[in-house]
């Protein structure tokens, strides 16, 4: 409100005549500002361009619609980020349903958004082409990637709709051609959230059991808002990173999508992949028995080959009696020769036996009082060491009765009561059992012992082995 001209702006403010209302504080500006934005603009359409794409970790989505002149903030939530057929991008030219608002912490309005299309079948070929563009550039579609087929796939893997005719006429084909085992994995084709569930199935199938040779993913044909699903990133990248071959089935003949790039083979329809991926069973039969027939045929000629070239050869061949008649007639003359041979050998052997037998018996006897001295020598000092006497000169006593009986043990010792302790140098008497008083112990001379001596062998006898 304009102040009167007779009055200027104080330091304080005051009540002047004329003011109506309080004054507002900011957050109640912002809140009335809000409230009139979202009454009058609770549902606009816009058409714009995306700018600035930008998908949050918290799963909200940020970007900005622009035009030639002017542009406006956008979010959409997260719950809403599902709902859409496609995944937005730069560039893309879309019309967005939503409502508008304000954000009060900046200032600032923005459009809410719930729904999204693209802005009609050009903005939607000019998305499909920057998309191809980018995945080309990235080498996903690159020929030196394409991997062969294999032959005869024993398990395959299809990944389509559970329902309709395509899944019907793939299983079809696969039973009149080759029957073969196969998987389905059951995913949506087209809609909400179809990408999704389709790259998780080409994912997922190199991790089940058993593991396909060969996946076939596969739908009918239709608009190509129908096939959309088919030219979204995560499905490209999917069909691209898949570890196991892969035909692309999508649409009809003049149907081409970004996973037929990306594939290792395109199929025209879901029936031309069922028949690019077996073989015909009874074509295989028909050319195994005709392998057959021409290898047998083959090695009839070659054995008859083998058999003329024999004929031929052996007619060529002398007699065989001409062939060893030399060699039997030299065994003959050995076999007459060996006799007289081996007698005249003989004779010679016998008379250089005769010849060196008396020194052979000289060395024979000079051997023999060798060896009987060896075991003289072993045997004496055996009854060394056995000798009974031996251990008294280590500081042992050998216990013995009166009468000369040794003693081992103690109750022997007292049971006979008059002992006598022979040591190395003489005896002791003694008394086992009872205290004798201190005396001067009696001498008794030591009679040499006598060594034992075993029986020796005569010199001339002949030694025990």
């Amino acid at each position: 409100m304009d102040l009167p001209d007779d009055k200027t702006a104080g330091l304080l403010a005051e009540e002047r005549p004329g003011d109506n209302s309080p004054p507002l504080t900011v957050s109640e500006l912002s809140g009335d500002l809000k409230r009139m934005i979202e009454t009058a603009f609770d549902k606009v359409r816009v058409r714009g361009e995306i700018s600035g794409f930008k998908h949050h970790a918290s799963g909200h989505c940020y970007f900005t619609l622009k035009d030639d002149s002017a542009n406006i903030d956008a979010v959409i939530w997260r719950g809403s980020i599902g709902a859409l057929a496609f995944k937005p991008e730069d560039g893309a030219e879309v019309i967005a349903t939503g409502k508008l608002t304000t954000y009060p912490g900046r200032s600032k309005y923005q459009l809410v958004i719930s729904r999204m299309e693209l802005a009609g079948e050009g903005a939607l070929m000019a998305l499909l082409e920057r998309r191809r563009r980018a995945l080309a550039g990235e080498g996903l579609f690159d020929a030196a990637r394409k991997r062969p087929l294999p032959f005869l796939p024993q398990v395959i893997g299809v990944v389509t709709s559970p329902t309709g005719a395509v899944i019907r006429d793939i299983l079809h084909r696969l039973e009149d051609r080759c029957p073969t085992h196969v998987l389905i994995w059951p995913v949506p084709v087209q809609g909400e959230g179809a990408s999704g569930k389709i790259a998780a199935a080409i994912r997922g199938f190199a991790d089940v059991t058993p593991r396909p040779d060969l996946l076939i993913v596969a739908r009918g044909g239709g608009s190509i808002e129908d096939l959309w699903a088919f030219n979204e990133e995560e499905v490209v990248r999917a069909a691209a990173e898949s570890p196991i071959p892969l035909i692309s089935a999508v649409g009809h003949e003049t149907d081409t999508t970004l996973i037929d790039h990306a594939s290792d083979l395109r199929a025209p329809t879901p029936t031309a992949a069922a028949e690019l991926a077996v073989p015909v069973r009874a074509e295989l039969f028909a050319e195994l028995a005709d392998l057959g027939r021409r290898g047998a045929q083959c090695l009839g000629a070659r054995a008859d080959r083998a058999r003329e070239r024999l004929e031929a050869t052996a007619c060529r061949w002398p007699q065989p009696e001409a062939l060893f008649l030399p060699a039997i007639q030299r065994t003959d003359e050995l076999g007459e020769r060996l006799p007289r041979a081996l007698a005249a050998r003989a004779s010679h052997a016998r008379a250089d036996l005769n010849a060196v037998a008396p020194r052979l018996r000289v060395e024979l006897v000079k051997d023999r009082i060798l060896r009987a001295g060896e075991q003289l020598a072993s045997l004496w000092r055996l009854a060394d060491l056995a000798h009974p006497e031996r251990p008294l000169k280590r500081g042992f006593a050998r216990v013995t009765s009166r009468a000369g009986k040794t003693l081992s043990r103690a109750a022997d010792a007292v049971a006979e009561r008059l002992l006598t302790l022979h040591f190395a140098d003489g005896q002791v008497e003694a008394i086992a059992g009872e205290s004798a008083p201190p005396a001067t112990p009696k001498r008794v001379e030591r009679q040499p012992a006598r060594p034992y001596l075993p029986p020796q062998p005569g010199l001339f006898d002949e030694p025990k082995e």
